[in-house]
Parts: structure tokens; C-alpha cells; sequence
């Protein structure tokens, strides 16, 4: 089965936008996946960390035909790939990659929660993804993202549109 799944990418180290576009590209050569469309960049105030670096932000959305599990085993490869170092949370990384959305699931198990359990209260996702798709509606609070964006306070999250090279 298709299904339409959103991923945030996200990099505050190193070469930010380059990491970006790196890690949006090996996503489109994941077997059963393809990029459908891809947010403007944005540059992003960090958000519950200890880093003052700020980032770089885009979201994808990807039309796949794998479980979410998968998917999120090949994202985690290619943060790999991609120089990520896993110790502290909230620490400055070369890529994060989260699953936002897939399809209309919900999943709360260890290691996956689907729809991510914090993307409704970060500016850094809600505005990305709401530029792909306004009217998207998060299948646990039942709101569009642009509702969701209008809740969400500018104070303490600055997005900045950034212009590709």
C-alpha cells in the first residue's frame, strides 16, 4: 500500500544546508520511496537545546510502499552515513531525520511514535509542512497544520526563510 509520509530534516553542524540537501537526496534513492515534494529551507532558532548554533530545517514528502519501521531503519542509516552521532539528546548533530506523518497512521511503540509527539508545538516543522500542505490534518488532534501553526507562539522560535545556493 502507498502511503504519504513527511520527514523533517533538520542539521546544525558543519555544512547545514549541504547536509540537508544530502540527506533529502539519499531518501529519494531508499527503495520504495520517492520525494514528491520538498519545503522551502528555513533558518531555525534551536529549540530545547543546549547548542546556540542555529539550524538549518526543510521538510519532504516522500509517496512509500514500506512499513514505518523501515522507513525509520533506513533514516537512521543514512543519519549514520551522514556523520551522526547518537550520545545526548538535545545535543547539535550533522542531520536529525523524524518521521512527522505516515499516511493517517498512529504508532506508540518503543522507538517509533507516529505522528511525532512534539511537531505541533515546534514553528521549525508546522511551518515547512504547512507550506507542503495546509489543509494536512494530524491524525491525533484532528487539526489542519496550519491551524496547529496559528497556536504555536513566535517567542523562543524563530524561522527564517534561506535561500538555496
Amino acid at each position: 500500500m502507498i502511503k504519504t509520509a513527511y520527514i523533517s530534516i533538520g542539521s546544525n553542524l558543519g555544512d547545514k544546508l549541504g547536509n540537508c540537501t544530502k540527506a533529502a537526496d539519499l531518501i529519494d534513492r531508499i527503495p520504495c520511496c520517492k520525494v514528491m515534494a520538498k519545503s522551502d529551507f528555513y533558518r531555525t532558532e534551536p529549540v530545547e537545546m543546549e547548542s546556540s548554533e542555529w539550524f538549518v530545517n526543510v521538510v519532504i514528502s516522500l509517496s512509500v510502499q514500506l512499513s514505518a519501521h523501515d522507513l525509520l531503519k533506513s533514516l537512521l542509516q543514512i543519519e549514520t552515513a551522514l556523520g551522526r552521532e547518537r550520545g545526548k539528546i538535545c545535543a547539535p548533530r550533522t542531520i536529525d531525520l523524524d518521521i512527522l506523518i505516515f499516511g493517517q497512521d498512529i504508532i506508540d511503540e518503543r522507538g517509533l511514535t507516529v505522528p511525532h509527539p512534539l511537531m505541533h508545538l515546534r514553528r521549525f516543522v508546522l511551518i515547512p509542512i504547512a507550506q507542503l500542505d495546509p489543509d494536512l490534518n494530524h491524525p491525533v488532534i484532528g487539526e489542519t497544520m496550519a491551524e496547529l501553526l496559528e497556536k504555536v507562539p513566535e517567542n523562543g522560535q524563530a524561522v527564517i526563510p534561506l535561500r538555496e545556493r
